[in-house]
């Protein structure tokens, strides 16, 4: 083969085809909070009787389904995201994973993990099945091209892991557990909705009907706000319920206190910085409190 031969061919490959890649397509980050919520959901319910190996595998389950949901999202997604410069240097668009190769990447690790969590009880398997149907067909392939309104039923989805990992401890859904993945769904504006209002010009460029877009910034801050504080009040509610460790539930309620704040603060003086505040600050209450919740469980 002559070099110029070989440069073509070389040109022609999906660039860095790498295991890096493939990691980026699950969405590391997004999927290890989610996991998060799970993982402190049996450990609220199974404490002190913890079963290591079942959380271990029910775990393992849920990480599959979810991460190639999130991977067969992003094929899906792809010709939005090559148009937004937030998204446009993601391995898909920006060819560095061939499409075949994701979609089976995906429908391989979710199916996986599906089954596996048919070997639990049927439950559990509905549950995580449920959050796989809502996010990728109801969500991604549905509505999200067609309403603002697909924040909701794609919020469900993300308050799936949480139940799950109720579900897996305790054998089936339960108030507290219902409490447990309302507050991640109420939770869910403050970081998808902060985000549509930092990129909401490259979301109109996409053509993506997102909140900002169509019912005006005011209006989505104010659903931040509410959303928010309902979130705080519901998994208040739940460590409430459990009876977790006193000190657990003050930080708890500190830790909501302080995003209601922040959120109402940026109602009342709205900037970009205080939005991308709410962004930042939305994850790591989301991760604080359900530590407080396994936390406070344990103590």
């Amino acid at each position: 083969m002559s070099d110029s031969t070989a440069s073509s061919a070389t040109a022609d490959m999906p660039r860095g085809s790498t295991l890096a890649n493939y990691i980026a397509l699950t969405k590391p980050k997004q999927t290890a909070l989610l996991l998060a919520t799970a993982v402190g959901a049996y450990v609220l319910t199974a404490s002190p009787n913890l079963d290591w190996v079942r959380g271990a595998v029910g775990m393992l389950a849920l990480g599959l389904a979810v991460s190639g949901c999130t991977v067969l999202n992003m094929v899906l997604d792809r010709d939005i995201d090559a148009m937004m410069g937030r998204t446009a240097a993601r391995p898909l668009p920006g060819g560095d994973v061939d499409v075949r190769a994701a979609t089976l990447f995906g429908m391989v690790i979710s199916v996986a993990g599906v089954v596996i969590a048919a070997f639990f009880s049927l439950t559990f398997w509905v549950v995580v099945g449920s959050g796989l149907f809502f996010d990728l067909i109801v969500y991604t392939m549905w509505l999200k091209r067609r309403t603002p309104l697909s924040i909701l039923f794609g919020g469900i989805s993300g308050g799936m892991p949480a139940l799950a990992g109720r579900v897996l401890a305790l054998g089936h859904v339960d108030l507290v557990g219902i409490l447990l993945a309302a507050g991640v769904v109420l939770w869910i504006p403050s970081h998808i909705l902060t985000l549509a209002l930092r990129y909401q010009a490259e979301y109109a460029e996409a053509d993506v009907p997102v909140w900002p877009r169509i019912y005006g910034a005011d209006a989505t801050r104010r659903v931040i706000a509410a959303a928010t504080l309902l979130a705080a009040i519901v998994l208040m509610t739940a460590g409430v319920l459990e009876h977790i460790a006193l000190p657990a539930l003050l930080l708890l309620g500190i830790l909501g206190a302080t995003i209601c704040g922040l959120a109402v603060y940026g109602l009342v003086r709205p900037s970009e910085r205080t939005n991308w505040l709410l962004f930042k600050g939305a994850s790591v209450y989301m991760l604080g409190a359900f530590v407080c919740l396994t936390f406070g469980a344990i103590l």
